[in-house]
């Protein structure tokens, strides 16, 4: 079982949700990521996304576009961005990190290559929003093979027809993008987004998390009653664009960690 595995079980178990928090990588600068990074365990983060930084993001909304902006001036790299797990990693031997980002990155890199680095330095898992299903001898099943999870997101335009190709080599768990659009654009609606959520999860026994559009401790807890877990990014990276102090932005993580597992309690899991 892969780290992200565990802790779903754990979850379960106990009959909670996940609260997944998204992060850009060197945004602001290196310290400032790794002092939030370092932080968002202890303020509720079950498992965190953390952003590679690239210049067409195309996938994100104007919130994560100019975090990427601005970690890319700061020089962060993909291969800082591992650093920066290495670094985690000396201190936090259990919180799931999943890196998210865009597939140019990677193969400048090198596929196999980036693979045995990220797993080296500790990650759990890749999220790569511009790599289909239809492309996962490229990049899914080796990582899978290196003991990477692949996460996939489905999409409210995701049909019948197509959920079986997002689901046949996703692990870890699917990520449902509640909103048609881009990152930041719209507020997630727990009730619209649960007819697609019940129709995911009686496809597959992986958990099924909802992100996008998530801004608050309640949206969180309404999105968490319907779903595995929530996921919440750009409201996270708002604060960070806003020069807010570590300290907090990690007391802003707390209530919407407070929302998810409010919802998670007494629940049970699937």
């Amino acid at each position: 079982m892969t780290r992200i595995d565990r802790k779903f079980a754990e979850l379960r178990e106990s009959g909670d949700k996940a609260f997944i928090t998204y992060i850009m990588s060197g945004d602001p600068d290196r310290m400032t990521s790794l002092e939030l990074l370092q932080g968002l365990p202890a303020a509720g983060a079950d498992i965190i996304e953390l952003g590679i930084p690239f210049t067409d993001p195309m996938a994100d909304g104007p919130t994560i576009q100019l975090a990427g902006q601005r970690a890319l001036a700061s020089g962060q790299t993909l291969m800082k961005t591992l650093d920066l797990v290495r670094e985690f990693r000396r201190t936090d031997k259990s919180t799931p990190i999943v890196l998210m980002g865009y597939y140019n990155p990677i193969h400048n890199r090198g596929s196999h290559k980036f693979i045995a680095e990220a797993v080296d330095a500790g990650a759990d898992g890749l999220i790569v929003v511009d790599l289909p299903p239809e492309e996962d001898e490229e990049l899914c099943i080796p990582a899978q093979d290196s003991g990477l999870n692949f996460i996939r997101l489905a999409t409210p335009t995701t049909d019948d027809r197509r959920l079986p190709s997002v689901l046949r080599n996703t692990s870890g768990f699917v990520y449902y993008v509640s909103i048609t659009g881009i990152t930041g654009a719209a507020s997630a609606n727990a009730s619209e987004a649960a007819p697609d959520v019940a129709r995911i999860k009686s496809e597959t026994e992986l958990p099924v998390c909802v992100g996008f559009g998530i801004k608050t401790p309640d949206a969180a807890r309404d999105i968490a009653a319907i779903a595995d877990g929530a996921v919440v990014g750009s409201s996270i990276v708002k604060l960070v664009e806003q020069g807010k102090p570590v300290n907090e932005i990690l007391a802003f993580v707390s209530e919407l960690s407070a929302g998810v597992h409010q919802a998670g309690s007494g629940a049970g899991g699937r």
